[in-house]
């Protein structure tokens, strides 16, 4: 028996913005959209894809899940990240990393990392 990996699903307390803000900060775009679910994706049939559901309760704690992004100009896309809505956050990270944590603006976090050499 096969597996696939569809989905990462991201609880939110506005599904339609959060999924909205990380389809902009991900060149992706919308493959569905309801009240209680909304998906982006890159493009409409490729997977893995991110959905987007809805909770009452506001994120209180450090993700044990977080998404990895490597940019070819990782100065450059922090900047965009943060003119976007996203800010830097404190997770514990040891000084001079090579990767830079951010949060969405849910509080999500995510590491903005070093070009590849």
């Amino acid at each position: 028996m096969g597996n696939r990996w569809e989905n990462l699903v991201v609880d939110a307390r506005d599904p339609a913005r959060l999924a909205r803000w990380w389809a902009e900060a991900l060149n992706y775009q919308i493959t569905y959209e309801k009240p209680d679910e909304v998906e982006i994706r890159r493009l409409p049939d490729e997977l893995p894809g991110l959905v987007f559901v809805p909770v009452p309760e506001a994120k209180e704690l450090k993700n044990r899940l977080h998404i990895d992004l490597r940019p070819d100009d990782q100065e450059a896309e922090v900047e965009r990240l943060v003119d976007m809505g996203a800010r830097h956050v404190d997770i514990g990270q040891s000084p001079g990393a090579s990767w830079v944590v951010l949060a969405d603006p849910e509080g999500n976090e995510f590491c903005v990392l070093s070009p590849k050499r």
